[in-house]
């Protein structure tokens, strides 16, 4: 018989944890999915960064070269002519135009008028900078001799330039250009009149 002073203790409560093959597994598996995850997101943030790269190195670093052109509404003045001479001044705004991310800084330049390959005129463009996908402006005023006019009423003339410089991007990288200009101006004499100016 047993002792009735004979104490039964309970058994303890299990406070631990302990976990079967399954869950172990489980919770190794979503490790193993986020790092995938982690690994998928560096992947796509990579691919971004590419993209963005390639863009921007074919629009913002990519050197366009500047264009230099006559003002498509010029003016003469002072105008004198005969059958066999004309002599004019030729009012017209020479336009630096420069596309790029970055300025445009260009040395002195001259652009030569001439007819039938013979020079009638000369001007000097200053040294100067075309802004940051800007257009930098020059008045000019030239005088236009010529003593081979023929007898058609109209006198064409061609007019040429080159400008050589430097496109600067990002502050620190620079590239060498060099602006072209070849123009086509057709002036009706007996009118006094620039009938059209076409640039390329």
């Amino acid at each position: 018989m047993a002792d009735k002073h004979q104490q039964v203790y309970p058994l303890a409560p299990s406070n631990g944890y302990t976990r079967s093959d399954g869950e172990s597994l489980s919770e190794d598996e979503l490790k193993r999915k986020k790092r995938i995850k982690c690994f998928a997101y560096i992947g796509i943030f990579i691919v971004f960064q590419m993209a963005v790269g390639a863009v921007f190195g074919l629009t913002v670093l990519k050197v366009k070269t500047p264009k230099v052109r006559l003002d498509t509404t010029s003016t003469l003045s002072g105008v004198t002519s005969s059958t066999t001479s004309f002599s004019s001044t030729f009012n017209t705004q020479i336009r630096v135009k420069n596309t790029n991310w970055g300025p445009y800084k260009f040395d002195e330049g001259v652009v030569t008028f001439k007819y039938q390959g013979t020079p009638v005129g000369t001007f000097t463009v200053p040294k100067g900078k075309a802004g940051m996908r800007g257009t930098k402006k020059i008045d000019a005023s030239v005088s236009l001799n010529t003593a081979a006019l023929n007898s058609s009423g109209e006198l064409t003339l061609t007019s040429e330039a080159k400008l050589t410089g430097k496109v600067t991007l990002m502050f620190i990288m620079k590239k060498k250009k060099s602006a072209s200009m070849n123009c086509t101006i057709q002036i009706d004499v007996s009118g006094q009149t620039v009938k059209s100016v076409v640039c390329k």
